[in-house]
């Protein structure tokens, strides 16, 4: 009989937070993305792609995913006044009502997740999602690098299923968009970990146009 290791425990609950079956609430946004196909910006696999690969490296790895690793340092060494820090900037800069919305209603719904497995002090709750999934990663012997590939491979499936939808697209095409964001997200977690805090920044003007426009969108299958 094989006995699980440690690392074992690890990699499984990377998988797991990673997996689009997380009851957190991320297949129901865009993030700007309909907005996109409405305006004709996003119109195939091609450009599905395209969009997604460069808001990965523009968006993600400038700004969300670089909090993810200092996170998991900051709660691992149990230091509140950094994971206080670290969220406060994640709040302070989402650009659109829809993007704030995104980040707290999934870091709430990670706390309550966490606290459906074992009690937890209501506090834990009330994270921004980068924030919140750097705590449900931290106990795990996880790197923080491989904590944030897995974050990034969690936003990456979500984006995916949205662009089928959205665009639309069949599964195959969404399959394909999927393995080249897996082939970028080493390299975007590479730049999101090598980021201090003064490198870090958001700014992606053309997305949050569409995430402001994708609130008041005639037709929508997104939350806005």
């Amino acid at each position: 009989m094989t006995t699980a290791t440690r690392t074992d425990a690890a990699l499984l609950r990377l998988i797991w937070l990673a997996s689009p079956a997380l009851p957190v609430g991320g297949f129901s946004y865009s993030e700007g993305l309909e907005a996109a196909v409405d305006a004709g910006l996003v119109r195939d696999e091609a450009t599905a792609g395209d969009w997604l690969v460069e808001q990965l490296h523009l968006a993600q790895a400038e700004a969300d995913l670089s909090i993810v690793p200092a996170a998991v340092q900051a709660w691992r060494t149990d230091d509140l006044a950094r994971v206080r820090e670290l969220d406060a900037w994640v709040r302070r800069t989402r650009e659109t009502a829809e993007l704030r919305l995104q980040s707290e209603q999934m870091g709430r719904s990670m706390g309550e997740w966490e606290r459906s497995l074992a009690p937890a002090p209501d506090e834990r709750a009330a994270w921004t999602y980068p924030v919140a999934f750097a705590h449900a990663a931290a106990p795990t012997e996880a790197a923080p690098r491989d904590v944030a590939m897995a974050y990034a491979f969690g936003w990456a499936e979500n984006m995916m299923q949205a662009a089928i939808k959205a665009v639309p697209l069949g599964q195959g095409a969404g399959q394909r968009i999927l393995l080249r964001l897996a082939n970028d997200i080493p390299a975007a977690a590479d730049h999101a970990c090598a980021l201090d805090d003064g490198q870090r920044q958001a700014f992606t003007p053309m997305l949050a146009i569409l995430s402001a426009r994708h609130e008041t969108q005639y037709s929508r299958l997104f939350r806005s």
